[in-house]
């Protein structure tokens, strides 16, 4: 079992940064897959941006520019940087984690782990 826990959400103006730590514990090997999806209310959980043990990243195409993942596998522990925020950036944010994997992937099935969501919320 892995457990997730989320952080750093919160109400900010448009055109703030955020960052979102995920920390991860139990049963989690380096050779995994950090990712974070968001929600907005009434809505699916798309994508936002992933990276692996050996540190490939990849992102939405929304958030590409201005966004960053960062992690650190000696605390199991992954970073969403988010600058530059816009109200569409609105959602409950969640970590995900999928263990004995290297390759990346988008879908909200390949995580068998989240966590319990941190919210933000970006004023106009």
């Amino acid at each position: 079992q892995v457990r997730l826990v989320e952080s750093g959400g919160g109400l900010v103006e448009a055109g703030a940064s955020l960052r979102l730590p995920c920390v991860a514990s139990g049963e989690t090997v380096t050779r995994s897959i950090m990712a974070w999806f968001r929600q907005p209310p009434g809505k699916e959980r798309p994508f936002v941006a992933a990276i692996t043990g050996s540190g490939n990243t990849d992102y939405a195409d929304s958030v590409r520019d201005r966004f960053a993942i960062y992690r650190d596998n000696r605390k199991m522990t992954a970073w969403l940087q988010m600058d530059s925020l816009k109200p569409e950036d609105t959602a409950v944010y969640y970590c995900g984690f999928a263990n004995f994997a290297g390759r990346m992937d988008y879908s909200v099935r390949k995580y068998d782990y989240w966590g319990r969501g941190t919210k933000v919320t970006v004023s106009s």
